[in-house]
């Protein structure tokens, strides 16, 4: 286990407790609905944009995706090649209505466009996802953190989720606003820091083009697939066709995006933060994922562990397959020497053939760390161990905290740990406005302004709670980001297809709707089971685009049979 020193602690201490103090004090006495739900709606175009991309980018984005490209590569990028698309579609259609009709949530549209029931169950789907998803954020730096630092896994979840819910339940929307711009002001700084160290972590004779042709080389630099293979979950196709379903949904009716964009001041400050988010979004991710190249190339000159989970390492060698797996680390050494005169030869001549056998030796590489997965996984069955073999999450973890220097790793930390509260605080806040205005608001009396205001932050406080019990009873995945999206697709097709209906099917009425829609949602989870059991081949991207075509198409027959609905169309 890592140990950090006083200037580590130093640094994370005042970084986060600055950020909560702030965000606190700035946001203190928000009195009516408008300013604690919208932030006042007085947003300027910067602070949406930063806000919407703070509210995307958690902690999972910087501990899992540099790990993601050490794997595959650079890949990744296109799952958001849907993303610009989408930006211009909500900023033409959704934003406008939003507006218009001056609501607090977008579910609100629903009712007016629809009726009650359609209404309260996408708010219930959106729930749902989103409460399931913010326990997600809080447990995914938590579990590797308590992993690789040996702190307490339980302790760390009610801390993440403590210090969150001090200031958005104080603050609300604006609280969240405020905070996130500093949020993102750690994160840009950190992240910079993290890559320009590892490219002068790199051998002298090693320039940054001859680190890009390793990398090449290595087939980590391969961005587009334009394959239709469905067993490869990102291509050019995916990203653009699921991916732009995917990003219609998130941002265009997940109330922890769309509240983000309802506290601008105007309908153009909300689409230039829109605008801003779509135009820096695909460029941030692709930096992280160089970033994640760049820890690939560094560990082409530095020797790694066979697998960088510590704890499952643990396992495993205190299991019968200790001698195996020391076996697996002695044949890892060995291409490792043997990729050093290789990589020498490459950078000397940069032949085809060279490039090759570099290739092959990290191929070798790969099926060697496969092998002790295997390994780990049998020994911890073996033993009823919970522990991930697949160790992608902790690939940047494992080289901040041995390569670093010291006080600079308390600032990575508490970039994850910033990352992890912003986002987390956005869920909250969306929840807490849902919950008041969606359902709570719907069945009682009580609607002034100071009994809404408390009953959000009840809410919000509530739903806190019940984030950091998910988070203390999260099991392991194949790799967090993908979950997160996982949990995301199972729900966004349907929601999206919901509003889809209502901007450009105007015969459609509620009836059709809300029984299309518990249709849908049945036959999505069980799609996305059947591919679990691999029964059939659906990767969970597509499950936005099917869902979103389900419920419209079931939707337009039912009105068909529907024909004495009486419920009134806005």
């Amino acid at each position: 286990m890592q140990t950090l020193q006083w200037i580590d602690w130093t640094v994370l201490a005042i970084t986060l407790l600055a950020i909560v103090g702030y965000g606190t004090w700035q946001t203190r006495g928000s009195k009516n609905v408008k300013d604690y739900l919208k932030g006042g709606s007085n947003s300027k175009w910067w602070t949406i944009g930063v806000s919407v991309m703070a509210t995307q980018a958690s902690a999972i984005t910087f501990l899992s995706t540099p790990g993601q490209a050490f794997n595959d590569g650079m890949g990744f990028v296109q799952f958001y090649f849907g993303l610009p698309i989408a930006m211009v579609v909500i900023c033409m259609v959704f934003i406008p209505l939003y507006h218009k009709l001056k609501v607090y949530t977008a579910y609100e549209f629903l009712e007016n466009r629809f009726d009650l029931k359609t209404r309260t169950l996408t708010a219930i789907l959106f729930l749902i996802q989103r409460g399931l998803a913010a326990g997600i954020t809080i447990f995914a730096p938590a579990i590797i953190l308590s992993v690789v630092l040996g702190w307490d896994l339980l302790l760390l979840n009610i801390f993440i989720g403590v210090l969150v819910i001090i200031y958005t339940v104080s603050g609300g929307t604006r609280a969240v606003n405020v905070t996130q711009k500093h949020q993102m002001v750690v994160i840009f700084i950190g992240m910079l820091i993290a890559f320009f160290l590892i490219v002068s972590k790199l051998p002298q004779d090693i320039t940054f083009s001859k680190a890009l042709n390793i990398a090449g080389a290595s087939g980590k630099m391969e961005i587009l697939d334009f394959s239709f293979d469905l067993n490869n979950r990102y291509t050019f196709w995916s990203g653009i066709i699921g991916g732009t379903f995917l990003m219609l949904s998130y941002f265009g009716t997940d109330q922890s995006q769309v509240q983000r964009y309802l506290s601008g001041k105007s309908i153009k400050e909300m689409q230039l933060g829109l605008i801003f988010n779509g135009l820096l979004k695909i460029p941030m991710q692709f930096f992280i994922l160089f970033i994640g190249v760049m820890v690939f190339v560094f560990y082409q000159f530095n020797e790694a562990p066979v697998n960088f989970n510590p704890t499952a390492t643990q396992v495993v060698l205190n299991s019968k397959y200790a001698d195996q797996y020391k076996t697996l680390q002695d044949e890892q050494k060995a291409i490792f020497n043997d990729k050093q005169a290789l990589i020498k030869s490459f950078i000397k001549s940069s032949t085809p053939e060279a490039s090759k056998y570099i290739a092959l030796a990290n191929e070798a590489n790969d099926d060697l760390r496969d092998e002790a997965k295997k390994l780990i996984k049998k020994a911890a069955d073996e033993n009823n161990i919970k522990v991930e073999s697949n160790d992608k999450d902790y690939v940047f973890i494992h080289f901040i905290l041995n390569n670093l220097p010291r006080g600079l790793i308390g600032l990575l930390l508490a970039v994850i740990l910033s990352a992890a509260m912003s986002s987390t605080a956005s869920e909250l806040n969306a929840l807490g406005s849902t919950t008041t205005i969606d359902l709570y608001k719907r069945n009682t009396s009580k609607k002034t302004e100071e009994s809404m205001v408390k009953a959000s932050k009840w809410f919000t406080f509530a739903w806190g709670i019940i984030a950091i019990c998910v988070a203390c009873i999260a099991n392991l995945a194949e790799n967090l980001i993908q979950l997160v999206n996982i949990i995301g697709s199972i729900f966004y097709g349907n929601v999206l297809g919901i509003f889809l209906l209502a901007f450009f099917f105007k015969h459609v009425k509620g009836n059709a709707v809300f029984i299309g829609a518990l249709i849908t949602q049945v036959i999505v989870i069980a799609l996305f089971l059947l591919n679990q059991y691999e029964w059939i081949n659906l990767p969970f991207l597509w499950l936005n685009f099917v869902g979103c075509a389900i419920v419209i198409s079931i939707a337009l027959i039912l009105q068909t049979l529907f024909k004495n609905d009486k419920t009134i169309a806005a």
